[in-house]
């Protein structure tokens, strides 16, 4: 008996072999007319030769589609084009910009830069003297009093607005919308002029961190709306017909099936605040040594740090600069690392 096998599917919109060759040769030519245009031309610089690729590349990949297959695969071909220099132009500051950091930041790490502090050097010494221990326990203290705070708070406003919507949600939500574009030098000042000098009277890491937890809360509770707004009604539907009070309801089915959107939540606050500078320049003091207590005296921070070291001036300051941008990079890299890793796992049973 002879068997008919299924034939296997097929993707008509994969390249094959010919296809890619056909690419790499109009890249080559989008190459070469861009040199020649610019060898010929006043056009200069590195945005000419970029500006130009992009529009000899569209103009042949579209003109060939035009001969060989009509005008719509021709469109097709020039609104891919776009989608590629859309991915571009957003790919290459990112680039740059680490590129640039790591590069001039590894000339500022040695040995000592992460088990010492400033209190007995300044920016202007040599390299190896002194280090970033003070700023990066800092900005770690600073990071972890701001999460204790506004995570709380943000969530709980989120709740109110997509599960409670009580009398007060518009107000509320304006309020949330509003304090969003707040910028970061009114938090300081007003942190400073309503706790710090009527109150503590003080510099102190919980100071920024009030500051920082304004700038935070916003952050969380829209990005928290938005992720329990995703949340189908009929889990919610499904926990009441189950006899589940309200709150049950929210604590064992919305919050844990929104459980990774509100990791992402937490991710974009830190990033909202970890670089923030002009609040801790207003409220922390900026100490040069570790300072285990973040309720009394001074506190650096890495933020502070390199604007202290910039500010110096000299060719070691600057390359001390350099170095904690670096630090500070990897640093939230790593907090955006564990926090992704916590929103991944598995709730066990």
């Amino acid at each position: 008996m002879t068997t008919i096998s299924a034939p296997a599917p097929t993707r008509p919109w994969k390249a094959s072999p010919k296809d890619r060759l056909r690419d790499v040769a109009l890249f080559l030519f989008a190459i070469v007319g861009t040199y020649v245009v610019v060898a010929v031309t006043p056009m200069k610089g590195k945005l000419a030769y970029f500006g130009l690729f992009f529009i000899f590349y569209m103009a042949l990949t579209a003109g060939f589609q035009w001969f060989t297959r009509g005008s719509a695969a021709a469109k097709d071909a020039f609104v891919n084009s776009l989608v590629a220099i859309g991915a571009v132009v957003t790919v290459i500051p990112i680039a740059s910009i680490i590129v640039t950091v790591v590069v001039k930041g590894s000339k500022g790490l040695h040995m000592g830069l992460l088990t010492t502090d400033m209190s007995m050097s300044a920016p202007t010494d040599p390299i190896a003297s002194g280090g970033l221990l003070h700023a990066i326990t800092g900005t770690l203290t600073l990071v972890v009093l701001a999460l204790i705070m506004s995570i709380p708070i943000g969530i709980l406003t989120a709740l109110y607005l997509t599960e409670i919507r009580g009398s007060l949600t518009r107000p509320i939500q304006f309020l949330v919308q509003a304090m969003s574009g707040v910028p970061s030098i009114v938090a300081g000042l007003f942190i400073l002029s309503a706790v710090l000098y009527p109150i503590t009277k003080g510099y102190s890491g919980f100071m920024g961190a009030l500051a920082l937890t304004i700038l935070m809360i916003p952050t969380v509770a829209r990005t928290s709306q938005e992720v329990l707004k995703l949340i189908p009604n009929d889990l919610r539907e499904a926990g009441v017909a189950l006899g589940g009070t309200q709150w049950r309801t929210v604590a064992m089915i919305v919050l844990p099936a929104a459980r990774s959107g509100l990791i992402t939540a937490v991710i974009l606050g830190i990033a909202r605040i970890a670089g923030e500078t002009a609040p801790i320049l207003l409220l922390t003091g900026g100490g040069d040594r570790v300072n285990p207590n973040a309720f009394s005296g001074s506190i650096g921070s890495l933020p502070y740090y390199i604007w202290k070291s910039f500010n110096a001036g000299s060719p070691e300051a600057i390359t001390r600069a350099w170095a904690g941008l670096l630090v500070l990079m990897v640093l939230v890299l790593i907090l955006f690392s564990l926090a992704r890793l916590l929103g991944t796992r598995k709730v066990a049973r």
